[in-house]
C-alpha cells in the first residue's frame, strides 16, 4: 500500500506548441512544408537549368522510337491541317470566305496545338510522375512549367516549316512578323497558367486527364482554328449578336488571331477584337499569376498517399 502512494504522479506529454517551439529552437522543419510565396519563387529561379534541361530532354526522347524521330515535331500538326483542310475547307466550303485560307489554316492549327498540348501535358504533370515527386525534393510547380516550356519549344521548330508555308502561298515577309514574339510569350504564359491549374486538379483527380480530350476539342472548334468567327458569328447566322464578340475574347481565339494578325497580310485589323492587345494580356496575367498562386497553395499535397 504504500509503494502505491509512493508513486510519483504520470509526467504530462507536452503540448503541440511547446514542440514546435522546441523545433524551432533547434532548426527543425516540416518536411514537405509549403514554403512562402517570395521563397517558392526563388526556388524556381534557382532550378531554372533543371527546368530547361528536363524540357529539352522530354521533347528530345519523345520521338525517339520513331524512324523519323524530331520530323515528327513538324509532320503531326501539318498532318492534322491537311485532315481539317480537307473536311472544313473542301467538303464544307469553309475556304470559300477566308482568303489565304492555307496559311490561315495552318497559323491557327499550330497555335491551337501549343495550346492544347501545353493544357494536356500539364494535367499530367504531377499524377504521371508520382515517382519523380517522390524522391526529389524540388518546387513541384516545375514540372508543369517544364512541359510548357517544351510544347514552346517544340511550337519554334514548328515555326520554321509554318514560314515555308506561308512564302510558298505568297505571303509576303513584312515587320509584323516581329508582333509575333510578344504574342508568343504572351500565350506561353497563359498556357503555363492554366497548365499549373489542371496540374493541381489532375493530381487530385487523375480521371480529369480522360475528360480533358472532349473539352479541349470543343474549345477548339469554338476558336476559330478551321474558319473565321466573324464569318461563323455574322449577321446571316442566325446566332444572337453577342457570340461573335464573345468568342473573339476568348483566349484561345485571341492568340490565334494574333498570331494571324502578324503573319498573314490579308488578315486585317478589323477581324481583332477591340483592345486586343489588353485581351492578351489580361488572360495572361490572369492564368499566369492565378494558375501559379493556385498550385503554390497545395504544393504540401503533391505526391502524398
Amino acid at each position: 500500500m504504500s509503494q502505491v502512494l509512493d508513486t510519483p504522479p504520470p509526467t504530462p506529454a507536452p503540448a503541440d506548441d511547446d514542440l514546435a517551439a522546441l523545433a524551432a529552437r533547434h532548426g527543425l522543419s516540416v518536411s514537405g512544408a509549403r514554403p512562402s510565396l517570395p521563397e517558392y519563387v526563388r526556388q524556381l529561379w534557382a532550378r531554372r537549368h533543371f527546368i530547361t534541361a528536363f524540357a529539352t530532354a522530354k521533347l528530345t526522347a519523345q520521338y525517339a522510337q520513331a524512324k523519323l524521330g524530331q520530323v515528327w515535331q513538324v509532320m503531326t500538326p501539318l498532318l492534322n491541317a491537311a485532315v481539317y483542310y480537307f473536311i472544313f475547307g473542301v467538303l464544307l466550303g469553309t475556304k470559300r470566305h477566308v482568303p489565304d485560307y492555307i496559311p490561315f489554316l495552318v497559323t491557327g492549327v499550330f497555335i491551337w496545338t501549343f495550346t492544347q498540348s501545353s493544357i494536356m501535358a500539364g494535367t499530367r504533370a504531377i499524377s504521371g510522375n508520382l515517382g519523380l515527386v517522390r524522391a526529389l525534393h524540388f518546387p513541384r510547380a516545375a514540372l508543369p512549367i517544364s512541359f510548357c516550356l517544351q510544347q514552346l519549344q517544340q511550337l519554334l521548330f514548328s515555326m520554321a516549316a509554318l514560314v515555308v508555308i506561308l512564302l510558298c502561298f505568297g505571303v509576303p515577309l513584312a515587320f509584323s512578323w516581329l508582333l509575333a514574339f510578344p504574342a508568343l510569350v504572351l500565350q506561353f504564359t497563359f498556357n503555363t497558367g492554366v497548365s499549373l491549374i489542371m496540374a493541381r486538379m489532375g493530381a487530385k483527380t487523375p480521371d480529369i486527364a480522360q475528360l480533358m480530350p472532349f473539352v479541349l476539342r470543343t474549345w477548339m472548334y469554338v476558336s476559330g482554328v478551321m474558319w473565321s468567327i466573324d464569318k461563323l458569328a455574322g449577321k446571316h447566322s442566325g446566332l444572337p449578336h453577342w457570340v461573335e464578340p464573345v468568342l473573339q475574347a476568348q483566349p484561345a481565339a485571341v492568340y490565334i488571331d494574333l498570331m494571324r494578325f502578324a503573319l498573314i497580310d490579308s488578315f486585317h485589323a478589323k477581324q481583332l477584337p477591340h483592345h486586343v492587345w489588353l485581351y492578351a494580356a489580361g488572360w495572361a496575367l490572369l492564368a499566369g499569376v492565378g494558375g501559379f498562386i493556385y498550385f503554390w497553395k497545395a504544393e504540401e499535397t503533391y505526391g502524398r498517399g
